[in-house]
């Protein structure tokens, strides 16, 4: 079990560090009706990507460095959850009672504390903090008030996460571990990237206070005219390339400039177009000729109605959207279950017969 885990997270980790790339948005629709969306990337290879249920009264230990001896704990609320490599290891989902929590790769900035085998009983993996939120809270209070409780560890030295957890009346907060201290900030431009640290992020909008939605004027260069050339010519200079802090800023400006729909589902549709976007060709990752085949370095994109409990998903091989309402899901009964996103490999064509 050891060697999987270790397997596991390692290749995980290897896949972060050659496409350190995940883009969350999140938006309000008209009616109230809120949002979380993100993209999940790996350039190394397939992830093992799955959907998971989790039911009421499920019980969970946490691996730790050492084994599967860590924290130990019992779902409160059910949950829909969505996992890479190992079934355990959820990194985007929502519970019963509407609150969202996922992870995003943090390397460099974020540091756990030290893993002490002493101390098996309130260590909790980095990678199950997601499931530990989900199973256990109603609320962002709810965490913050115990997370004090649990050691939160690395899996793999390589392996740093920060998360996102969001609340159906729209609040989102970034937890960032620095030292081993945890470290919640609210996050009212609604969007996540990947490393330096949220602040960081934050005042790096600053560097881009001159763009704006639509086309700059025509200007005057002595006796000459400069005239835009095509449509969006305000947003000359926005960041093209995959870089979490250009990510950031890119998804930042799409959120601001997104009108506002009339409710959840065109809500969770406009969410899937904008991260469109943000899909990683494969090859950019990779030195000519060493690129791994698969479809796309951005190997998922889920949406997710905190409002009324669905997630929405597509991924690289099949980019048909799918629903998993928790509705009509019975947590009480249910058994704890987790099925390939991709049981088949392949893009579903619709062909059109002309008479």
């Amino acid at each position: 079990m050891k060697k999987k885990i270790l397997m596991g997270t390692m290749a995980i980790c290897y896949g972060a560090m050659q496409a350190i790339a995940c883009t969350g948005i999140s938006l309000t629709a008209k009616d109230g009706a809120y949002v979380q969306a993100r993209t999940i990337e790996a350039a190394a290879g397939a992830l093992k990507s799955e959907y998971v249920i989790i039911p009421r009264g499920e019980k969970i230990t946490s691996f730790t460095p050492s084994g599967v001896n860590g924290l130990t704990f019992t779902a409160k609320h059910g949950v829909v959850g969505m996992s890479v490599v190992m079934k355990e290891f959820i990194c985007e989902g929502i519970n019963e009672v509407g609150l969202s929590a996922g992870l995003f790769f943090f390397p460099h900035y974020g540091s756990y504390q030290s893993y002490d085998k002493t101390m098996n009983s309130v260590s909790l993996g980095d990678l199950q903090v997601p499931t530990w939120i989900l199973t256990q809270f109603a609320s962002i209070d709810e965490l913050k008030a115990e997370i004090g409780n649990v050691r939160i560890v690395g899996l793999d030295a390589a392996s740093v996460v920060h998360y996102r957890i969001g609340e159906p009346s729209g609040r989102q907060v970034v937890l960032e571990i620095v030292d081993g201290v945890p470290h919640f900030y609210e996050n009212t431009v609604g969007v996540l990237t990947n490393s330096p640290g949220f602040e960081w992020h934050l005042t790096n909008l600053n560097n881009y206070v001159n763009l704006f939605p639509g086309n700059a004027p025509e200007q005057k260069m002595g006796n000459i005219t400069l005239t835009p050339v095509g449509g969006n010519s305000g947003f000359l200079g926005l960041p093209g390339d995959a870089t979490p802090p250009s990510r950031f800023v890119r998804i930042a400006f799409y959120r601001a400039t997104a009108p506002q729909l009339a409710s959840a589902l065109p809500t969770v549709l406009q969410c899937f177009h904008i991260l469109n976007n943000f899909d990683i060709p494969i090859g950019i990752e990779h030195s000519l000729g060493e690129a791994p085949d698969i479809p796309s370095a951005t190997q998922w994109t889920s949406a997710i109605d905190l409002t009324h409990r669905k997630v929405y998903f597509k991924t690289s091989y099949n980019n048909s959207i799918r629903c998993i309402d928790l509705a009509t899901i019975d947590f009480e009964n249910v058994k704890y279950q987790s099925h390939l996103m991709d049981p088949i490999k392949e893009q579903p064509i619709e062909y059109i017969k002309i008479k």
